[in-house]
């Protein structure tokens, strides 16, 4: 039997094995997905944009204007008025010297990087960081060294352990399967200490936190310039495509000299570019969405207390039902299905072992009848379930 054969045989028996599910809607707090509706708390849409009104439109007039497809790398001739426009605003939004726009978050993190790592060189990175800073960092010649989650003194010692000329210091702001977010002052207090670069990936905290949206960096009540590089997507809270690196002028203008993931990629389509920007122009205006998310949290978290699940501690709009083992989860989240609602469940290698969940997305647009509903249905699989176990 192949390799792959035997390695998909054992995804299967393990509960481990994923498959791809074809929508056949648009992105919403209701989704059709294989021919059926359901009640979507799956979505990183936080804040409904992915298909509002003024989003479609200025994609639409980007076509329009630009046509579909850049053409070509941004460092050729694929760098469009529209592209200019929307770092600017992000510049401003974010209050940076200057941003950069790269395809995805992926590539974002895999051009930073490759391009402030030094050979010998150390980053050093939290145990629960996203894939894409895990496999940016194995990527290139410097050595990867992980720190227990959120534990900025066990990232002092290591530090201490492993004196670098070039150390990076590379964490998400919020956790993509925790919810919760990184101790963003401390470790820029060991930045400045040991003469290190702080690398921010806020992929789920830009758009939703902060009295303006602007992310991590604001709830902590922190300035951007507390980090070197802050990584943002375009694929959450924007509802649109694509990424940005923001920083002072200098770091960014050599990230675009050096970073092979900017430099050898067709830019981003100035559709997403156009769309990006409408959103930031909703996030900025209309700050009663943010305001109806974290009421949506605040109500879930609540509300989960009734259900006898451990849910992790989290603020944000990420909120992780611990099951532990893969079959438990998949019975939830199918059970979940066969009730009308969609909450996926995450296994390993995407969570550590032995801590596979229901993730729970809220969107600013789900309503308090609708989270009812959710833990209604919870309260019931996870008693049915209980006491089918014990039966056994």
């Amino acid at each position: 039997m192949p390799a792959w054969d035997q390695k998909l045989t054992e995804l299967k028996q393990q509960h481990a094995y994923r498959q791809r599910r074809l929508m056949q809607a648009p992105q919403s707090v209701m989704v059709t997905l294989d021919d059926n509706t359901y009640l979507n708390f799956s979505s990183n849409d936080y804040l409904g944009l992915a298909n509002h009104a003024d989003v479609r439109g200025a994609a639409k007039q980007a076509i329009d204007d630009y046509g579909c497809g850049s053409g070509a790398s941004q460092l050729i001739n694929g760098y469009f008025q529209i592209h200019a426009e929307c770092e600017q605003r992000l510049a401003e939004f974010l209050q940076v010297e200057q941003v950069v726009l790269f395809g995805s978050g992926y590539l974002a993190n895999a051009g930073v990087l490759s391009a402030f790592s030094k050979r010998h060189g150390l980053i050093l990175a939290d145990k629960l960081n996203h894939a894409s800073l895990l496999d940016a960092a194995a990527g290139t010649q410097a050595q990867l060294q992980r720190y227990q989650h959120g534990d900025h003194q066990h990232a002092q010692r290591m530090l201490e352990e492993h004196h670098r000329e070039a150390n990076l210091i590379v964490t998400d702001g919020v956790f993509s399967m925790d919810g919760d977010i990184a101790p963003l002052p401390q470790l820029s207090a060991l930045r400045a200490n040991y003469n290190s670069m702080l690398i921010v990936d806020d992929a789920h905290g830009i758009g939703v936190l902060g009295a303006t949206g602007r992310g991590s960096l604001e709830t902590l009540a922190m300035a951007t310039d507390d980090v070197d590089i802050l990584v943002g997507t375009f694929g959450k809270a924007f509802g649109s495509g694509g990424a940005f690196v923001a920083g002072q002028h200098a770091l960014i203008d050599y990230l675009i000299q050096t970073a092979r993931a900017l430099i050898y990629t067709t830019a981003p389509a100035p559709a997403l570019a156009a769309a990006a920007c409408q959103s930031l122009q909703i996030i900025t205006q209309q700050p009663e969405r943010r305001a109806r998310l974290h009421t949506n949290i605040d109500y879930f978290k609540h509300a989960i207390k009734s259900t006898g699940l451990s849910c992790l501690s989290s603020d944000s709009a990420i909120q992780g039902i611990i099951l532990g083992s893969n079959e438990k989860a998949l019975q939830f989240s199918q059970a979940l299905e066969q009730r009308g609602i969609l909450a996926v469940a995450v296994r390993p290698p995407t969570v550590p072992k032995n801590t596979a969940r229901i993730r729970i997305t809220l969107s600013s647009e789900h309503e308090f009848q609708q989270i009812d509903q959710l833990i209604t249905a919870l309260q019931d699989i996870n008693h049915s379930y209980a006491d089918h176990n014990d039966t056994k």
